[in-house]
Parts: C-alpha cells; sequence; structure tokens
C-alpha cells in the first residue's frame, strides 16, 4: 500500500566522550546546554525536563517543535549519550551534537547521521490514514 521514499527528518546519535564530570553531573548546566544546542540546530524549544540522579548523572529531553533532543550522562566516564531527531529543511541535529560536544569540554566522540524516512501513499484513499494503517 505504500512505499518508503520520503525523508521525514534527519537523525544523530552522538557518543560523547571525555567530557568534563563536573558539567556532566551539572543539571542546570544540562539545561542551559540543551537551550543552546536546539537554538544551534535551528529548532524551536517547546519544553525541557531533566533529573539529576544520585549518585551521579543527569538525563534530559527537550521537547521541539521539529522533534527531540535527548540526553543521558555517565560522569564517572566522562560520557553521555545524545539522541538528536529533527524534521524540516531548517534544521540540522549534527549542529546540536557539536553544540554539546563543546559545552561539555568534549575531547571527542562518534556520530552516526541518518535519514528519517516516511511513507508515500500509493493508495486510492491515501487521504484517509486510517484506511491505510492497520
Amino acid at each position: 500500500m505504500y512505499e518508503i521514499s520520503k525523508v521525514v527528518g534527519k537523525h544523530a546519535i552522538y557518543e560523547l566522550l571525555d567530557g568534563d564530570p563536573n558539567l556532566l553531573d551539572d543539571e542546570d548546566f544540562v539545561k542551559e546546554a540543551l537551550r543552546e544546542a536546539a537554538e544551534a540546530a535551528g529548532a524551536t524549544l517547546l519544553g525541557l525536563i531533566t533529573h539529576k540522579f544520585e549518585p551521579q548523572g543527569v538525563t534530559g529531553v527537550a521537547l521541539l517543535s521539529e522533534s527531540h533532543l535527548s540526553f543521558h550522562s555517565w560522569p564517572e566516564y566522562g560520557y553521555a549519550s545524545i539522541d538528536a531527531f529533527t524534521c524540516g529543511d531548517h534544521t540540522n541535529p549534527e549542529a546540536a551534537c557539536h553544540s554539546l560536544k563543546y559545552a561539555f569540554k568534549a575531547t571527542h566522540g562518534s556520530i552516526r547521521l541518518l535519514k528519517r524516512e516516511g511513507p508515500t501513499f500509493n493508495h486510492p484513499r491515501s487521504h484517509q490514514l486510517l484506511d491505510v494503517v492497520g
């Protein structure tokens, strides 16, 4: 009923390595870094939630008009996992990852870039989504 052929978003998965442990464990700093990363990506921030773990670590999610940024840190390893997914030609999730790398003073990291592809419907009644989703 449909073919996968339309890119609907860009997805960057970033492994931040050798970051500053103190910054990676600072919830307020993580909030500000996520705000700046959303701006660097050209995205519109709708909301932001973070949580500080004991004895260490911070998790955060930035809800974007264009999708999301997520962040999870392990300060004891100088590590954070970052997921940046954005829709729209005006956004750049890779820029969000680079912003976070510099914010947390990471010496290096690795990034995987993916195209997220959505359906192009070839059904005569494709405007009625409920008819084609099972």
